[in-house]
C-alpha cells in the first residue's frame, strides 16, 4: 500500500459562487477534471448544507476513484474550500494525475491564499 494524499485550504476564493454552492454543477465539475486528470471515476456523492444566518449552505461532494478519492467542501459564507485528493499508487505511479487534478481544482475556485500539504502514505520502496 503506498500512495500520495493531497489537501489544501483555501481562502478567499474568487470564483462565481455557484461553484461553492450548486452540488450538481460542482459534481458534474469534479467528475470532469478526474476525467481530465486522466483518474477513473466509479461513484460519487454530494451533499448541499442548509442555508444558514451566515449565509448560504456549502457543498460537500466526494469522487470516489478507482484509484482512491477526491473530497471537496465549500463555506461559501466564508468564500473558503478544502480539497483532498487521494491517490493510491498500487499497480502505478498515479501522483502526477494527483497533482493535475489538485491544479485544476486551484484553477476553478481562484483562491487568494492556498495552504497545501502533501503526506506520502504508505510503505515505500527503494526502486
Amino acid at each position: 500500500m503506498q500512495g500520495l494524499h493531497l489537501t489544501a485550504d483555501l481562502t478567499h476564493c474568487q470564483c462565481e459562487s455557484v461553484w461553492l454552492t450548486d452540488s450538481v454543477r460542482l459534481m458534474e465539475r469534479c467528475v470532469f477534471e478526474v476525467d481530465t486528470a486522466g483518474l477513473q471515476p466509479v461513484s460519487q456523492l454530494a451533499h448541499t448544507f442548509p442555508s444558514t444566518h451566515h449565509g448560504p449552505g456549502g457543498v460537500t461532494a466526494t469522487v470516489l476513484l478507482a484509484e482512491s478519492h477526491l473530497c471537496v467542501h465549500t463555506w461559501p459564507e466564508q468564500a473558503g474550500v478544502t480539497v483532498d485528493v487521494y491517490v493510491c499508487n498500487f499497480g502505478a505511479d498515479h501522483s502526477a494525475k494527483a497533482h493535475v487534478l489538485m491544479e485544476a481544482l486551484l484553477a476553478l475556485f481562484e483562491p487568494v491564499q492556498v495552504s497545501r500539504q502533501t503526506l506520502r502514505r504508505g510503505a515505500f520502496s527503494s526502486i
